[in-house]
C-alpha cells in the first residue's frame, strides 16, 4: 500500500539522517528533513504529515498553490524550491514560509514588497551555483556577498543562509568538496550577517556528504514518496 510505503520510507530516511549525523558528531535535531513533494498528490502529503512530517518543498507554483489551498487545515511549513521568476513572486510571498532559490536582487525586492503586512518575514536562502555549471541557476560564489548585503536591508525578508545543487557525481569526495565550498562561503558571509544558520544542501544521492559538511536542511523526494509521476501541464 502507498500509505505504509511512505511511512516506511520516512522512517528509513530519518534513520539515515540520524546515522549520518552521528558519524559526523552532529545532532540529528539540527537537520531539517524537507520532503520534496512536487507533482505528488495531496493524499501523499497527508500521509507524510500523519507520520510527523511538517516541512514540504514545492518546485511548481501552480501545483503548489492547489495543495496549499486543499491542505489549509494542516500546519505545514511550505518551502519554495523551484526557479524564482518575477511573475511568481507575489504568490510565493503571500503563501510560503521559505524561499530557497533567490539569486538576484530584483527577485528579493519583489518578495519583500509583496509580503503581506502582519505575516512574519519570509525566510530566504541565496541559491549559489557552487559548481559553476552553465545549465544551473544561482548566483556565482563571488556575487553572493554583495547580494547578501542587499537582502539584509529588505524589511520583510530574513536571510537565513545558502542553498546549492552541486554538479551530479557519485564520488563522495567530490560531493563533499562542493558542500565544503558552500559551507566556507557561508562562514565568510557571517561577517555581513552573523545570524546565518541555514545550509540547504543534499538530496537522496549525496545526503551523507552534505550532512558531514554541515547541512541543516536536506531535500528528499523520491526516497520518501517513490518514483515521481510525470509533471501535469
Amino acid at each position: 500500500m502507498i500509505i505504509s510505503s511512505i511511512a516506511e520510507n520516512l522512517a528509513q530516511v530519518r534513520e539515515q539522517i540520524n546515522s549520518y549525523a552521528y558519524k559526523s558528531d552532529r545532532s540529528a535535531n539540527d537537520i531539517c528533513l524537507l520532503a520534496v513533494s512536487k507533482t505528488r498528490p495531496v493524499e501523499d502529503l497527508r500521509t507524510a504529515y500523519a507520520e510527523g512530517q511538517r516541512d514540504f518543498g514545492e518546485n511548481y507554483l501552480q501545483d503548489a498553490m492547489e495543495k496549499i489551498e486543499v491542505l489549509h487545515d494542516l500546519d505545514i511549513c511550505w518551502h519554495f524550491i523551484g526557479p524564482m521568476q518575477s511573475n511568481k513572486t507575489r504568490a510565493v510571498a503571500e503563501h510560503f514560509n521559505w524561499v530557497h532559490t533567490v539569486d538576484r536582487l530584483k527577485i528579493a525586492k519583489r518578495l519583500s514588497e509583496q509580503r503581506p503586512q502582519g505575516m512574519p518575514p519570509l525566510n530566504i536562502c541565496i541559491q549559489v551555483n557552487i559548481s559553476e555549471e552553465e545549465s544551473k541557476s544561482g548566483c556565482s560564489p563571488e556575487e553572493a556577498s554583495k547580494l547578501a548585503a542587499e537582502i539584509i536591508k529588505l524589511p520583510n525578508l530574513k536571510l537565513r543562509g545558502l542553498m546549492a545543487i552541486p554538479k551530479a557525481t557519485d564520488d563522495p569526495s567530490e560531493q563533499q568538496q562542493a558542500f565544503y565550498r558552500l559551507r566556507n562561503l557561508q562562514e565568510q558571509l557571517k561577517s555581513i550577517e552573523p545570524s546565518l544558520d541555514t545550509l540547504s544542501m543534499g538530496m537522496s544521492g549525496d545526503m551523507e556528504a552534505a550532512i558531514a559538511e554541515g547541512a541543516t536542511i536536506v531535500r528528499i523526494g523520491t526516497a520518501i514518496f517513490g518514483p515521481r509521476a510525470p509533471k501535469q501541464n
